[in-house]
């Protein structure tokens, strides 16, 4: 381990994000009695350019006026290069209560991007004496943002969550692809000819968002911030989803977005550890604390060897659950 301790995350259920466009207030009651944990109300690329002032009102009375619950409240500017977000951030900070907990910042490129952000939020904080200080998620979503995702994460003490914004990212890194996620047709491997002998050869499909899913997951790990898989395109596909959702929790993902209701249970579905997951998990730190006690450093476990790894492992999901359930 080296000697700077690896920094928790926030500890909130962050298993499911709900988008909604600031153009359509009439959903905003139902997101808000959703099984969401998160909600984020857009003024982004769901709100037309002619839309984007009246969203912005939308978005503001929607956080003064709807009971939220207790779920994490988040606002999606636009992004830097236009001439948008400075008016998101003045109207909804400046109007909005202190219901709100989070700002999305999209495309973020490097940490200059998150130290603009931070200026003027950090401004308007100090001149309406807001009490509540507002935290951070980003998307991943160009070639820069991946580049520099170690950079960005550490960029201010307001980081909370970076996210992977897969329609985007593809499109600045030039594949050859318009689908949002999941499994991409023609990134496969063939079986090798030997082994197929006068047969077709197998398809292997590989997973074209691993890379960016790792690395986003490596920063966020060490600097205590959220890791998130972004949207699913086809919310007709409920197997295509949950396939993409089970890879990215098991590469340390905490939880995905859903731009469909539907797509809300499906994420809780996976993100939520099983009961026998946290039995298991219970049980492999009793049995480390009896091996404690007999002074030895390892437990067998159901016939497999446990140690001071597995207890890492273990407390991860009883964490989880026991923050899920409060």
């Amino acid at each position: 381990m080296s000697f700077k301790v690896q920094p928790a995350a926030p500890a909130r259920p962050n298993r499911c994000q709900l988008f909604g466009p600031g153009s359509r207030p009439q959903i905003f009651e139902k997101m808000a009695a959703s099984a969401a944990d998160v909600i984020n109300l857009d003024l982004e690329d769901s709100v037309a350019p002619g839309d984007k002032a009246q969203a912005r009102r939308n978005v503001v009375e929607a956080i003064n006026d709807i009971d939220w619950g207790a779920k994490t409240l988040s606002v999606r500017i636009n992004g830097l290069d236009t001439p948008f977000w400075h008016k998101d951030l003045i109207e909804v900070l400046e109007n909005a209560g202190e219901r709100l907990d989070l700002i999305m910042i999209p495309k973020v490129g490097n940490a200059g991007d998150i130290y603009a952000v931070d200026a003027l939020v950090s401004a308007i904080e100090a001149e309406k004496g807001r009490k509540k200080r507002i935290g951070f998620e980003v998307i991943i979503e160009t070639a820069a943002g991946l580049q520099h995702v170690e950079e960005i994460a550490a960029a201010s003490p307001r980081m909370q969550a970076m996210s992977l914004g897969a329609a985007d990212y593809a499109a600045s890194m030039g594949m050859q692809t318009t689908g949002i996620g999941g499994t991409q047709s023609n990134y496969y491997m063939l079986q090798n000819k030997e082994d197929a002998g006068d047969g077709p050869r197998a398809r292997h499909w590989c997973d074209p968002w691993h890379h960016p899913i790792v690395a986003i997951v490596a920063a966020c790990r060490t600097h205590g911030l959220l890791p998130v898989d972004g949207p699913f395109g086809d919310f007709s596909d409920d197997e295509g989803y949950l396939a993409q959702a089970r890879r990215s929790a098991t590469l340390g993902m905490v939880g995905k977005w859903a731009i469909h209701p539907k797509q809300v249970a499906l994420a809780n579905q996976v993100f939520t550890p099983s009961e026998e997951q946290v039995r298991e998990a219970r049980e492999i730190l009793a049995a480390m604390e009896e091996a404690e006690k007999a002074g030895q450093g390892a437990a067998v476990y159901k016939g497999r060897l446990v140690d001071l790894a597995s207890i890492r492992q273990a407390q991860v999901i009883v964490r989880q659950a026991e923050m899920i359930a409060g």
